[in-house]
């Protein structure tokens, strides 16, 4: 996904039944609003307390790059699904543009028309961190998510998942099955995402990491761009290196589907594959048990959801109502969960 990759409370402060006191009360959307995903609607039926009550107007602005991924197509998609579940929210989005200064100026002319809150995921946190700056120096509070931004006075909050996270869960569960089978020495293969960002970087630290804990290492590791394409180009270079292999972690499940045609086409599947992010169809394949794919890390777009929730709190200057505190937490990293064919059907509601 080019520059459109994935890159302090757990993911069930935010997901987990009534936990997030921000809890939409849902009504009905307008003909051009996106109906809430089943996830946002049971959330917005099991939440309680006066957060979820209709209360004062907050205008929210939005921007995120465009949506030529999976996982881009659903942050835009839950972000919009969930601002129409409030009756008090006026969601704004820009056009994020092709690169980061273009989203740069879209944000400018965000900023002029003063939302209440601005929720962004930026092309790129560095480039946008100046953005944020202007935001909140304008006195417009800055929720931004997924991509951090290097200067903690740019953002009211930050929602990131955890990328380090992932490859610590990736290589925890391709240890424990290769130890369960006995292989003491495996061939243990890598497809990341784009190697040049910070997230792929920290999701190749956490896995690496975790196997030498173990006694283990990356045989062989063939990036790939976060496309189908290229994850089907990075597995067959992977399989001609290496002749045998017990098992793979694919970075990304949209680059997952490139690498499963790779291994239909190769005929190779005397390994195992773990995926990354948790999309729909990778959780509906390891449900299904017919590929190498048998199990999946999280990435979860439901941060967007999330997003939205807490920057209307934040608009209206009240503070999470399972928390003591008065106000929104400033950081949030979700923990990336392992997804596989026994709990697949709690999490299919979040896949995107």
């Amino acid at each position: 996904m080019t520059q459109h990759s994935r890159d302090l409370s757990r993911r069930r402060l935010l997901f987990g039944g009534a936990a997030l006191g921000a809890g939409a009360l849902l009504v009905g959307c307008t003909s051009n609003e996106a109906a809430p995903t089943t996830a946002q609607t049971k959330a917005a039926d099991t939440a309680a307390g006066g957060n979820s009550a209709p209360g004062k107007k907050v205008t929210i602005g939005f921007s995120a790059p465009a949506a030529d991924h999976g996982w881009l197509a659903a942050i835009t998609a839950n972000a919009k699904a969930q601002a129409g579940a409030y009756s008090d929210v006026d969601f704004k989005t820009v056009e994020a543009g092709a690169d980061a200064a273009a989203q740069r100026a879209a944000l400018s002319t965000l900023i002029a028309q003063k939302p209440d809150v601005i929720v962004m995921l930026p092309h790129d946190g560095k480039e946008l961190n100046a953005a944020g700056l202007e935001a909140m120096k304008a006195g417009i509070p800055v929720v931004n998510l997924d991509r951090a931004f290097p200067d903690a006075l740019a953002y009211r909050l930050q929602i990131m998942g955890d990328n380090y996270g992932m490859g610590v869960a990736a290589a925890n569960y391709i240890v424990a099955q290769l130890k369960a089978k006995g292989v003491s020495n495996p061939v243990i293969g890598e497809i990341p995402g784009i190697d040049s960002l910070e997230l792929t970087q920290q999701r190749s630290k956490g896995f690496a990491d975790t196997l030498a804990a173990a006694g283990f290492k990356v045989a062989n590791r063939r990036p790939a761009e976060f496309t189908a394409d290229s994850g089907q180009q990075a597995a067959t270079g992977l399989f001609q290196a290496l002749p045998k292999i017990d098992a793979v972690w694919n970075h990304d499940d949209d680059q997952g589907i490139g690498v499963l045609a790779a291994v239909n086409q190769t005929g190779r599947k005397e390994f195992f594959m773990v995926g990354g992010a948790g999309s729909k169809k990778a959780m509906e394949d390891i449900q299904a048990d017919n590929t190498v794919l048998k199990a999946t890390v999280t990435y979860s777009p439901s941060m967007a959801s999330s997003a939205i929730s807490l920057a209307r709190l934040i608009g209206q200057g009240k503070g999470m109502s399972d928390l003591v505190e008065l106000q929104v937490p400033k950081e949030i990293v979700l923990a990336s969960e392992t997804i596989t064919k026994e709990n697949a059907s709690n999490y299919l509601k979040l896949g995107f």
